[in-house]
């Protein structure tokens, strides 16, 4: 009982300091830091990239360190990947032809460091940075996987791979497997993620999961969620009697997250989680601890995804209603279960990230499903407006910095920053010096850097950071240290690189949406 009287107390007290923020916002306007925009450009090549644009699930790509993790074309073209060539078309970057061999960097200070790739390899890329600056991804080898069942001559194998201390290590793979990709690490170097065996499935996630890891061919065979521990790849097993599980991200409590079938039994009506409308086992998401798998469980559906993992080890994500025509954004405790946060007045919401106090960010769609609108949720879920008819929020820091992505179908058009009660700006508006990059982004930091990717009139996108010019970042060149009030911020702003042809912009639009790996696209899918 005094536990639940000092949670109704905390809970009042957090309400009012909330109400006074929402007022004091209304009285006097709020006012922003500028940023100063970091390129951190490529090896010579025309594109970087980071993740949360090119795979899906959790992300951790920008650290409090200000770490950012990512990938960069180098100059030198793609053997796998350009039609010239005897090996087929496997683009390691789809992002057109010719496509160039890319390598893993670490981002820091103004400089990159090159992660290099395993011996052999052409190419490599990141997917998660750890609070201490290990590095989990995928490398190419060099060699190629002779269970490659769809071309006349062999994939490049891709192996999970971790870099640490300046050294890349290769994770190895299950039972025979050729495939494996790492997805998170913790401080203390343990890793997750997938790796296929060869054990015949035709209902393997390597298809049903493409959307998840685009980047390698349908393979007929189990993928398997792992654990890496001192240089040891175990299998963490499934759900019930399914087949399949992918390992998403891990916290250094060492705790995991991730999404299993839970029976072999293929499902008759398409759901998210089937790639294109391919009928798949149901799928749910599961944490994992101390040797056990639990089943999270849904909202009545067929289809769970979780999306991230905090330290205290609660669980978001989305999930479908019984007969998968709706689906809600999550949250889950060991000690509570799973809850419904429900939506914006929708059918459709996703709960993107949660931070340490409880706070958790996301989209839903508005009544009648037709416009897409950023939430946060802190015991209510509150509407945080839109720019140009949409919003979508990817990521929340400590100081309750809300970032995301607004504008047009897919809210593509640019990044937004929302912060002491609103209302919503375009990020582009508050850059100490104008750019015509489109921007967007995908996380923050508790020191307010956050990451995304600049994309130019001509499709070529680059990483980049954006930093605030505060007490926290004294004395950058080229930062402006003043003040701008929410009016001067809060309307986008056409620039050059937006002032495109009617057909360049649609095929902008559409590679952009691609990035942002379908997560507004499936907020509109249709019911079934």
């Amino acid at each position: 009982m005094k536990f639940r009287k000092l949670s109704y107390v905390v809970a009042i007290s957090f309400a009012l300091v909330t109400m006074s923020l929402s007022m004091a916002a209304q009285e006097h306007p709020v006012r922003h830091h500028h940023y100063k925009l970091i390129d951190l450009g490529t090896f010579g090549g025309p594109q970087s990239y980071i993740n949360g644009f090119e795979y899906g699930g959790p992300l951790s790509n920008l650290n409090n360190a200000g770490m950012l993790a990512g990938w960069a074309d180098t100059s030198t073209l793609d053997p796998y990947g350009n039609s010239s060539n005897a090996y087929g078309n496997f683009c390691f970057n789809y992002d057109g032809t010719p496509c160039y061999a890319s390598h893993a960097f670490i981002g820091w200070g103004g400089f990159v460091f090159d992660l290099g790739t395993l011996p052999g390899g052409y190419s490599s890329a990141t997917t998660w940075i750890s609070s201490n600056g290990l590095v989990a991804g995928v490398s190419q080898n060099g060699e190629f996987d002779p269970l490659d069942p769809g071309s006349p001559t062999n994939f490049p194998q891709e192996r999970a791979v971790l870099w640490r201390y300046g050294q890349v290590i290769d994770l190895g793979t299950l039972e025979g497997g050729y495939e494996s990709g790492a997805n998170a690490v913790n401080s203390r170097g343990e890793v997750v993620g997938w790796a296929l065996n060869t054990v015949p499935d035709p209902n393997s996630l390597a298809f049903s999961g493409a959307e998840y890891n685009f980047y390698m061919p349908v393979y007929p065979y189990q993928m398997r969620a792992f654990l890496w521990q001192d240089g040891v790849m175990t299998d963490l097993g499934t759900l019930g009697t399914g087949s399949d599980a992918w390992a998403q991200a891990i916290n250094d409590k060492g705790q995991i997250i991730g999404i299993s079938y839970t029976n072999t039994t293929v499902n008759q009506v398409p759901t998210g989680c089937g790639f294109q409308g391919t009928l798949i086992p149901t799928q749910d998401p599961f944490f994992w601890e101390n040797g056990r798998m639990t089943d999270i469980g849904g909202l009545g559906g067929t289809c769970g995804t979780p999306l991230f993992l905090s330290d205290s080890g609660t669980v978001v994500g989305v999930s479908d209603l019984a007969g998968d025509s709706a689906s809600h954004p999550f949250l889950w405790t060991k000690s509570k279960g799973i809850k419904d946060l429900g939506t914006l007045g929708g059918n459709f919401g996703t709960a993107e990230r949660i931070n340490d106090h409880g706070m958790v960010v996301g989209g839903s769609t508005l009544p009648g499903d037709a416009q897409v609108n950023a939430f946060l949720w802190d015991g209510t879920l509150h509407d945080l407006g839109a720019l140009d008819g949409c919003s979508y929020a990817f990521a929340i820091n400590t100081q309750r910095q809300v970032v995301g992505n607004w504008g047009g179908p897919q809210c593509a058009e640019g990044a937004f920053l929302w912060e002491d009660g609103g209302p919503m700006v375009n990020l582009s508006t508050l850059l100490s010096s104008a750019s015509d990059l489109v921007l967007l982004v995908v996380s923050n930091n508790d020191r307010g850097e956050i990451a995304g990717v600049g994309t130019d009139a001509n499709g070529n996108g680059h990483a980049i950071v954006l930093v605030p010019c505060d007490e926290n970042h004294p004395g950058l060149n080229g930062c402006d240290y003043s003040l701008m009030d929410t009016e001067n911020a809060a309307q986008p702003r056409t620039s050059q690189a937006a002032q495109s042809s009617s057909a360049e912009k649609a095929s902008h639009e559409k590679a952009l949406r691609d990035r942002l790996h379908g997560r507004v696209s499936d907020l509109h899918r249709p019911n079934n």
